[in-house]
């Protein structure tokens, strides 16, 4: 026990209380002081996680309903969340239309990542590319190039929705090689791959950037209609049915007000 209390002492750093570790093994409030302390090294680095992460606001997992997709492999996205994926470095790419939960299901996925332990990020497609896009110079672009390539769950949303020149496909392209069989990446994207062409028309670089996602992959289909479409449909029914249940005025009242002249 002592001895684990003086390696978490140094890992703490503690490093006087390590190296004169028998002056103070026996003292009652090191132990105690030594949980407090890791306990607030916890917080503060989750907090971290958390802010990397970019997630933001999001909708846990528990309210994704299974039944609205006509098409969705439900016991593998659960797979995926005892995070074995990314011991392998497997990407994941949830392909769908708009609407379905591919957002929704790749940030739980982060979140979870985070709460591990990991160092993760979710960034849309658009934003990262104008990131990297912006960086003037060969040092400040490498510096940008490391804030997607450096964490071990990247997460790049809605790619596919807008289209972008050679210049923007050559910049995914380096962040994905640069992740290739290292760490896992998430992309959720509203066309097949076959149509990734029209994303970055005449780009060289498509083919091989298919490649590299693909190799060691695990590709998620969601089809369906759209949520938001239920969503908008169940809130009619709801004021539909609020107004069905309105007591009715009686012919003659005013407001409810007994209009009886005597």
């Amino acid at each position: 026990m002592t001895t684990d209390l003086k390696e978490q002492a140094s890992k703490l750093g503690f490093k006087a209380m390590a190296a004169r570790w028998d002056e103070y093994a026996n003292q009652p409030w090191v132990k105690k002081l030594l949980e407090a302390e890791a306990a607030e090294k916890n917080r503060r680095s989750l907090e971290r996680r958390l802010r990397e992460s970019q997630i933001h606001e999001m909708k846990p997992v528990s309210d994704f309903d299974w039944g609205w997709p006509k098409v969705i492999d439900r016991e593998l996205v659960e797979e995926l969340f005892t995070l074995e994926f990314m011991k392998r470095a497997v990407n994941i790419i949830f392909l769908g239309a708009n609407g379905l939960g591919k957002s929704m299901l790749s940030k739980n996925l982060i979140h979870t990542a985070l709460l591990a332990g990991y160092k993760t990020k979710f960034v849309s497609a658009s934003q990262m590319l104008s990131d990297l896009s912006a960086q003037d110079g060969a040092t400040a672009r490498r510096r940008c190039l490391q804030k997607y390539t450096s964490p071990d769950l990247l997460a790049i949303d809605e790619l596919g929705y807008l289209s972008y020149d050679n210049r923007y496909a050559d910049l995914l392209y380096e962040v994905i090689n640069a992740r290739y069989l290292k760490s896992s990446t998430i992309i959720t994207t509203n066309k097949p791959f076959k149509e990734w062409g029209e994303i970055f028309p005449n780009a060289a670089c498509v083919v091989t950037l298919v490649d590299r996602l693909v190799h060691r992959s695990e590709i998620i289909k969601i089809d369906g209609a759209s949520y938001r479409t239920k969503e908008a449909l169940d809130d009619a029914e709801k004021r539909a049915q609020k107004k069905r249940g309105r007591p009715r005025k009686t012919e003659g009242s005013d407001d409810g007000e007994d209009s009886d002249p005597s």
